[in-house]
C-alpha cells in the first residue's frame, strides 16, 4: 500500500418499475465531467450498515424510498483518480430495492445533479458508468 491509498465500500440501489424501467442518476459535473449516469447510491458513513446506506442515499438522490428485495451482487475495482494521490479500492454492493413511494426528484449540491426512469433501449443511449451498464446487462440477461 502506498501513501493516498483507500478503500471505499459503497451500496447501490438497483430499482426496476412495473414498466421495467430503471431508475438512474445523472452525476454531477463537480464530480465527474461527461453527462455519466450511474446507479442512485454512494459511500457508507462510519457505521452505518450497507442495507441503510442504500435506501438512505435512495432518498438522497432521487426523493424516493425503499425497500431491499435481495442482493444482487458485491464487486470491487481499484481505481486511481487524477484529483488525488494513491489509488482507491471501491468496492460496491448492489442491491434490488423495491420503490415504495415519494415523490421524484433530483438531488441538490450532491454528487449526482438529474435523475430518471428509463427503458432499458433509453438507457443504453446514455454515457453510463461501468456500474449502471452491469446492472443493465444483469437486467437483460434476467429477462432472457
Amino acid at each position: 500500500m502506498s501513501q493516498g491509498d483507500r478503500t471505499r465500500v459503497a451500496a447501490y440501489a438497483l430499482c426496476v418499475d412495473e414498466a421495467g424501467r430503471v431508475l438512474l442518476c445523472r452525476m454531477a459535473p463537480s464530480i465527474i465531467a461527461g453527462e455519466v449516469w450511474t446507479l442512485p447510491g454512494g459511500g457508507l458513513q462510519f457505521g452505518e450498515a450497507p442495507e441503510a446506506a442504500v435506501l438512505r442515499e435512495l432518498d438522497e438522490e432521487t426523493g424516493q424510498g425503499g425497500e431491499i428485495v435481495r442482493l444482487v451482487e458485491v464487486t470491487d475495482r481499484l481505481l486511481r483518480l487524477d484529483s488525488r494521490p494513491g489509488t482507491v479500492h471501491a468496492i460496491r454492493i448492489v442491491y434490488e430495492v423495491r420503490v415504495r413511494g415519494g415523490s421524484l426528484r433530483d438531488e441538490a449540491e450532491g454528487t449526482t445533479d438529474a435523475c430518471s426512469w428509463l427503458t432499458i433501449e433509453e438507457a443504453r443511449q446514455l454515457n453510463l458508468n461501468d456500474l449502471a451498464r452491469r446492472a443493465l446487462d444483469l437486467l437483460v440477461a434476467r429477462r432472457s
